[in-house]
C-alpha cells in the first residue's frame, strides 16, 4: 500500500518517499565464516537504496524514517525485501537480520505476521537471526526480557550488535543472553600488534564460553587479524577479508581464506608490557584515615592511639588541606619525658606534629613516588606520605607497602618481559612452545648464546656488557618475522627464538653476520688486532680470550616430537653446548628425531666454512 504524507515535504524526504512506495530497495549479504569447517555459516543481510543516489547508504535511508516518524514500518518493508531477496538467491545457512531496540515493538513483528510470508518464501524462523541494533539505552530490561521472548517463542535466534560500544556493554549481554555476540570492529583492526584488544577480546571469548553465546569477530581486514582470532579460537568471523556484502554473494570462502584458516603457522600473539609499576597510580595504596585538626588537644592525640593499637601515624588536615604528620613512636617519646604531658598535653597537636612530610597526588605512579621518597634529602621522611587529589587529603599509604608492591611486581616482571631489554621471558617463552606442540606445528627452536661474554663484561664494565646484549637483542629482531617468529630473552646473555619462517636457516646466518659486523664498534682496536684480550678465567688465571662471540644452537622440531617445553629446553642445551665448541660465531642444527639413534658419525656431522665463520650442520643419515 502507498505511503502518503500529508503536508509538502523537502526533496530528499519526498525522493525518500518515492523510493518506498516503488520498493527501489535492494539487499546486500555479507558472509559470516565458520573458522572450523570453513563454510559460510551465515549471512548478514544490509539494505540498500538506488546505486549512484544518496540513499544507498542505509543510514541516509533510515534518518528519513526516523524524521517521518515511520521508523517501523520502513524496517517491516526492509525485511520483505531481504526475505524476499534471500529466497531468490537459496544461501545457506542462517539469515541475519538487523532490527533496532524500538522496532522490536512493532506489534506486527512481535506476533509473528510475517510468519506467513517467510514461510511463502521457504524460510523457516530457526534460520533467522535478530540482530539487535542501534545504540539505545534501555532503562527497563523487564519489559525487554518480554518482548524478546516473543521472538524467542516464534523460533527466532538473538543476537547482539557491537559488544563493546553503546548498549552493548556486559549488563545488556548479562540481561538478554543472546544466541550470537557480535565484537565491536574497533577491538579486532590491529588486534595483532596491540595487547590491550587482544586481552579484551580474550576475556570476551572467556565470558562467551561461560554464558553459551557464540562471539562474531567482524570487520576483519587483514591476514594478521583473521590468524589472530584462529588462534585465538574465536569460531564465527567476518569481515572485507572474508568478502565484501554484494548482493549475489559467492556462497564459499576464497581459496586464500581457506589456506589462512587451514595454514600450520601460528601467530605470534602481542605482548603485554608487565613492569608497569610506571603506570600504576599510587592511589592503589590509598588507605582511608580519619585526620585530626591541628587545633586538637595533644591529650586527644594521646587517647586515640591508646584506643587504637595499630595506628602508627595521624595526619594533620586544616580545612582539607594537609600540613603535617603524627607518629606514634616519635609523640609517645614526648610524653614519656618528666613533666611533658603536663605541659603540652593542653596544648594544641600543632605543636607536636611532624612538618616534614612527603604529599603526592592520586594519579602519582607508583615509580614516581618512589623516585620522591628516595630522592628525599629529609632525614625525618617517615614511612607514611599523603595522598591527596588536586591538593586536598584524600587519605595515606606506607612507604614500605610501595616498595614492597614494586619489588613484588618486578619479580613477577621479569617472568613475564626481561627488565633490560623488554622482551618476553620465561612464562610467555614457555606458553607459546606449548602452543606450537599443541597445534602440531612444525618449528624450529633457536637457543643464541654469548662466548667469553663474562671476560668481556670484566674487562669493559657492566654497561658495555649491557649494550652488547642490546646489539645482539636488536640483531635477532631484525631477521626474525615478527608474526612468525617468536623472540623472547631468557635472561642474562642467553636468548630463544623460536621459527615458523621456512627460510631460518639463512636468518640465522644473517643473525651471525650482522653479531659479527656489529660488534667491531663494542671492542677496542688493539684487541680487536690481537682477536682476544687478556682476562681472569674463573678459576682467578689470567689467560688470553677469544672476542666475544655468537652461538645459535638449534633444533628442528616436528609434530609430536616433543610432548613439552621441557623437553624442547633439554634438547637445546644440548645443541647449544655443541655449537659453543666451535671457535667464533656458529651454528650448530640438530635434525635428529628423538626416536631414531644417531647414524654413523661421519654422516651426522658436516663442517661448512663460510666467510671464515664455522657452521656446524646436523643431518639425517
Amino acid at each position: 500500500m502507498p505511503v502518503t504524507i500529508d503536508g509538502a515535504l523537502s526533496a530528499p524526504l519526498a525522493e525518500f518517499v518515492n523510493i518506498i512506495n516503488t520498493r527501489h530497495l535492494h539487499a546486500v549479504f555479507q558472509p559470516i565464516l565458520d573458522m572450523h569447517s570453513g563454510k559460510f555459516f551465515a549471512f548478514e543481510a544490509l539494505i540498500r537504496g538506488p546505486q549512484h543516489s544518496d540513499f544507498y547508504s542505509p543510514q541516509a535511508l533510515f534518518d528519513c524514517a526516523r524524521q517521518l516518524n515511520m521508523s517501523d514500518e520502513f524496517e517491516h518493508i526492509c525485511r520483505e525485501v531481504i526475505f524476499a531477496d534471500y529466497a531468490q538467491l537459496k544461501l545457506p545457512g542462517k539469515l541475519f537480520i538487523n532490527a533496532s531496540i524500538p522496532c522490536l515493538n512493532d506489534i506486527q513483528f512481535r506476533r509473528g505476521d510475517e510468519l506467513p510470508v517467510m514461510q511463502a518464501l521457504g524460510i523457516a524462523p530457526r534460520n533467522v537471526v535478530i540482530e539487535i541494533t542501534e545504540n539505545h539505552l534501555v532503562s527497563d530490561f523487564s519489559a525487554l526480557h518480554d518482548v524478546l521472548a516473543d521472538y524467542r517463542n516464534l523460533g527466532f535466534d538473538l543476537a547482539m550488535d557491537d559488544l563493546g560500544e553503546g548498549f552493548s556493554n556486559l549488563r545488556m549481554w548479562s540481561e538478554v543472553r543472546p544466541e550470537f555476540v557480535k565484537i565491536d570492529r574497533h577491538f579486532i583492526t590491529g588486534i595483532a600488534d596491540d595487547p590491550l584488544k587482544f586481552q579484551l577480546v580474550r576475556a570476551m571469548h572467556q565470558i562467551a564460553e561461560t554464558c553459551g553465546s557464540q562471539l562474531i569477530a567482524e570487520g576483519i581486514e587483514t591476514e594478521a587479524e583473521f590468524t589472530t582470532l584462529r588462534d585465538l579460537g574465536i569460531r564465527f568471523t567476518q569481515g572485507y577479508l572474508i568478502a565484501k556484502p554484494h548482493a549475489q554473494p559467492a556462497v564459499t570462502a576464497s581459496e586464500h581464506i581457506q589456506q589462512l584458516r587451514t595454514s600450520a603457522r601460528i601467530i605470534v600473539f602481542p605482548q603485554q608490557d608487565s613492569s608497569n609499576s610506571s603506570h600504576t597510580p599510587i592511589s592503589q595504596l590509598l588507605r582511608v584515615m580519619a585526620p585530626i585538626d591541628p587545633d586538637t588537644e595533644n591529650d586527644a592525640v594521646y587517647t586515640r592511639f591508646e584506643n587504637e593499637p595499630k595506628l602508627q601515624s595521624l595526619p594533620v588536615v586544616d580545612n582539607g588541606q594537609p600540613i603535617g604528620m603524627i607518629y606514634r613512636h616519635a609523640f609517645s617519646d614526648h610524653f614519656a619525658r618528666p613533666y611533658r604531658r603536663e605541659l603540652f598535653g593542653k596544648k594544641p597537636c600543632r605543636t607536636l606534629m611532624n612538618q616534614a612530610i612527603l604529599i603526592v597526588d592520586h594519579a602519582d605512579s607508583l615509580q614516581q613516588v618512589a623516585c620522591k621518597i628516595s630522592g628525599s634529602e629529609q632525614e625525618t621522611l617517615q614511612d607514611y606520605f599523603i595522598i591527596t587529589r588536586e591538593g586536598r587529603y584524600l587519605g595515606i599509604g606506607s612507604s614500605r607497602e610501595l616498595m614492597n608492591m614494586i619489588t613484588n611486581m618486578q619479580i613477577k616482571a621479569a617472568r613475564y618481559a626481561n627488565p633490560l631489554t623488554q622482551l618476553p621471558g620465561n612464562v610467555p617463552i614457555n606458553e607459546h612452545i606449548d602452543r606450537l606442540l599443541a597445534s602440531n606445528t612444525p618449528f624450529v627452536a633457536c637457543y643464541a648464546d654469548l662466548d667469553a661474554f663474562k671476560p668481556y663484561n670484566d674487562t669493559y664494565g657492566f654497561r658495555r656488557g649491557d649494550d652488547v646484549i642490546l646489539m645482539l637483542a636488536q640483531v635477532l629482531g631484525e631477521v626474525i618475522d615478527p608474526r612468525l617468529d617468536f623472540l623472547g630473552h631468557i635472561g642474562g646473555d642467553d636468548f630463544m627464538v623460536l621459527f615458523q619462517s621456512s627460510d631460518w636457516e639463512s636468518r640465522c646466518q644473517n643473525a651471525l653476520a650482522l653479531f659479527d659486523q656489529r660488534l667491531v664498534h663494542l671492542v677496542a682496536p688493539e684487541h680487536l688486532a690481537m682477536r682476544g684480550f687478556t682476562a681472569e678465567n674463573r678459576q682467578g688465571e689470567r689467560v688470553f680470550t677469544p672476542i666475544t662471540a655468537l652461538s645459535l644452537g638449534c633444533i628442528v622440531a616436528s609434530p609430536q616430537q616433543y610432548h613439552s617445553h621441557h623437553e624442547v629446553a633439554g634438547s637445546l642445551t644440548d645443541a647449544k653446548k655443541q655449537a659453543k665448541k666451535t671457535l667464533g660465531s656458529s651454528l650448530f642444527v640438530e635434525r635428529r628425531t628423538l626416536d631414531r639413534p644417531p647414524q654413523n658419525a661421519s654422516n651426522v656431522l658436516r663442517m661448512v666454512h663460510d666467510e671464515g665463520r664455522i657452521t656446524s650442520l646436523h643431518h639425517d643419515a
